[in-house]
């Protein structure tokens, strides 16, 4: 997929300059531009009762390409309980390798603060021990055009509208981060049809 990215605190400057992360920075570059059309579209046509969003499927193949490239999946960001046993996942980074924790990000536009604030969590001196000391934060989420041409629901925080919040919440995001946000398919759209009563997303090639 091809994608645009955002850098917060020089989080990219970093990430490319930086011996230590330059190998993983560029690994994760390689696995979101490895994902293509056609891998998303034999996942998607794979659900029974197709989602009305890609959202599913791009989440499969991230997950199975980050882990397969050694990235922890769902890897809690403290090591006390409660909150490292927290069934409901909401001390838990969607995936972390090295001192990078990752989240990717296709919720509700509502979540975007709390998106960006799981990194300073991981990475800033608290009152809690950390599982994972996080020194950079990635966020992947859909750009205005994926969420139009995917099928996203309008409430879904987009790219843009992550931008918007780095500037009021600067001095509280202390732990630099690079956003990407995914761009649209090339080679087809998704079309929401209602077939037997529900409404689905439907391929259709462009």
């Amino acid at each position: 997929m091809d994608f645009v990215t955002e850098s917060f605190r020089h989080g990219e400057v970093i990430l490319e300059q930086t011996p230590e992360y330059n190998q993983t920075w560029s690994e994760l570059k390689r696995v979101v531009e490895s994902i293509s059309d056609s891998e998303i579209i034999e996942i998607h046509e794979s659900i029974d009762r197709k989602p009305m969003s890609l959202s599913q499927a791009i989440n499969s193949l991230l997950k199975i390409k980050l882990i397969d490239h050694g990235w922890n999946e769902e890897s809690p960001i403290f090591q006390e309980v409660p909150y490292s046993a927290d069934s409901t996942k909401r001390w838990r980074l969607d995936f972390a390798k090295e001192s990078i924790s990752l989240e990717v990000a296709f919720n509700h536009g509502e979540a975007i603060a709390w998106n960006l604030l799981k990194p300073v969590l991981a990475g800033e001196l608290n009152h809690v021990k950390k599982e994972i000391n996080t020194e950079i934060g990635v966020i992947i989420c859909a750009t205005q055009e994926l969420k139009e041409r995917g099928g996203f629901d309008g409430s879904v925080g987009e790219f843009e509208k992550f931008l918007t919040y780095l500037k009021p919440l600067r001095d509280i995001l202390t732990v630099p981060t690079v956003i990407i946000g995914l761009r649209a398919p090339k080679t087809f759209k998704v079309v929401r049809q209602n077939i037997n009563g529900r409404n689905q997303g439907i391929i259709h090639r462009l």
